[in-house]
């Protein structure tokens, strides 16, 4: 009597920066002799378990590993009027550069990138058609990137509805469902008044290119506060925080109830948390640091995914 194989999912969640620890995870998994059949992604999780699909992980992790603030700000096509900071269009010609862009119906794996809704608030699963178009609706975080119009409808990312998408997996047909929450350490990482706390940690410093370009956006009777404003350097001390700090930690707020609610009621078999709370949400040209976390969480957590696998 042979014995099948369980088909495994794969559950990727949201969480912008962090969301680089993917590629670890996903690496460690395959070196394990672990292979994802099903790959479903929110936010970030969509975009990284895209290009394992399209057999591009390789050169997603050697771009995210050498990328300086210069070549990240270059994805960033800022503009005030379309629903949000960044518009997106740079970032889907990045993603069809590096071969990212078949039908995602065409892919050997089944794939299933997750959305908001911007109307009903319901979470929508793509799992057809251009997959970076799927991507920039799952990663539309609001604030940030202006939603994504598929199909008649508006979109914005999928953490607001699903951080990890464990659900989808299951709906898939997943037999054994690994997930990777990159929320559930985040609560309470900033603002603590310490007072040997250096002020250069309460928050990354956003990119002086990217301010740039928003604030060339704006209307100049606003321009010019802005700009004195966004350069006058902080109290000496001061842990007062910013616009980016304080956008990160609401939606990390709301993420976290959102996950812990979803996940009591469906449960993977086996849950990967990589350590990464000092993380902020710009910080892109972390990548070595997240890629490495993920691996590591890969190696501690193997004697119960073998239990499993």
């Amino acid at each position: 009597m042979t014995h099948r194989r369980p088909r495994i999912g794969l559950a990727l969640g949201s969480g912008s920066a962090r969301g680089w620890a993917h590629i670890g995870v996903i690496e460690a998994l395959l070196e394990a002799g672990i292979e994802p059949d099903i790959i479903c992604g929110t936010s970030m999780g969509s975009l990284v378990g895209a290009a394992y699909v399209a057999g591009r992980l390789t050169e997603l992790r050697q771009w995210a590993e050498k990328a300086k603030w210069r070549e990240i700000v270059g994805l960033m096509d800022v503009r005030l009027s379309g629903g949000g900071l960044i518009q997106g269009k740079l970032i889907g010609a990045f993603l069809r550069r590096l071969g990212i862009a078949e039908p995602i119906e065409s892919y050997a794996k089944q794939y299933a990138a997750v959305a908001t809704d911007l109307v009903s608030g319901r979470e929508i699963w793509l799992q057809s058609g251009p997959i970076h178009e799927a991507v920039l609706a799952s990663i539309a975080l609001p604030g940030i990137f202006s939603p994504a119009r598929i199909d008649d409808r508006w979109l914005l990312d999928g953490g607001l509805s699903n951080p990890v998408p464990v659900s989808v997996c299951r709906a898939l047909g997943a037999d054994v469902i690994i997930a990777v929450n990159l929320n559930g350490d985040l609560l309470g990482r900033r603002f603590e008044s310490k007072p040997e706390a250096p002020a250069a940690a309460v928050a990354a410093p956003v990119p002086r290119e990217f301010l740039g370009r928003v604030l060339r956006r704006l209307p100049g009777a606003l321009r010019e506060p802005a700009e004195s404003a966004a350069t006058k350097p902080s109290p000496q001390g001061s842990l007062s925080p910013g616009y980016f700090d304080v956008l990160a930690t609401a939606l990390n707020i709301m993420q976290d109830h959102i996950t812990r609610t979803r996940l009591a009621g469906e449960p993977p078999h086996v849950m990967l948390i990589p350590r990464l709370r000092n993380m902020g949400l710009m910080e892109f040209n972390r990548a070595n640091e997240a890629v490495a976390e993920g691996r590591a969480c890969v190696e501690q957590a193997l004697p119960m995914l073998q239990r499993y696998i």
